[in-house]
């Protein structure tokens, strides 16, 4: 029986960037680092002479962690298609706020490009709990797909 999600692991490109991004510009907190090396990780993610860096965030608000992980061998491509919404698979990471203009002020400052301006989900789509949501698409520093929504 699954008990809850342990983490969501991103691979980047440049992991010193990705942590800047990440801590600087949307409060986590760093709180370990490993270097990946061995026949263990080669067995665990099915490549050969795997050497990598993972660094580990998490919310102000807890779990579940961020694994940031940068792959040295054998280094990874990059897909375009990955930053569309409507591409198949696991599409985005959505961060709960609790102020979306000043984060968004916050972000467009560190040059982060948003699909748009915060929308309000109109009320008649989805009823959530928490009041009404409000949201904004952006990408990271690897064109991954990131979420902030706001509940008021």
């Amino acid at each position: 029986m699954i008990e809850n999600i342990d983490h969501i692991n991103i691979v980047v490109k440049d992991l010193e960037k990705s942590i800047t991004f990440y801590t600087e510009l949307l409060g986590f907190t760093l709180f370990r680092r490993a270097r990946l090396k061995g026949e263990w990780i080669d067995k665990v993610v099915g490549l050969k002479d795997v050497e990598g860096e993972v660094a580990y965030i998490r919310a102000p608000g807890g779990e579940p962690r961020i694994e940031l992980l940068q792959y040295f061998n054998p280094a990874g491509g990059y897909i375009a298609d990955n930053s569309n919404a409507n591409t198949l698979g696991l599409r985005h990471i959505a961060f709960r706020v609790d102020d979306i203009q000043g984060i968004c002020r916050k972000l467009d400052k560190g040059e982060v490009n948003f699909y748009s301006e915060p929308v309000t989900v109109p009320s008649g789509v989805i009823k959530h709990e928490a009041g009404h949501k409000t949201l904004v698409y952006f990408l990271d520093p690897d064109g991954v797909l990131l979420e902030l929504a706001e509940y008021k």
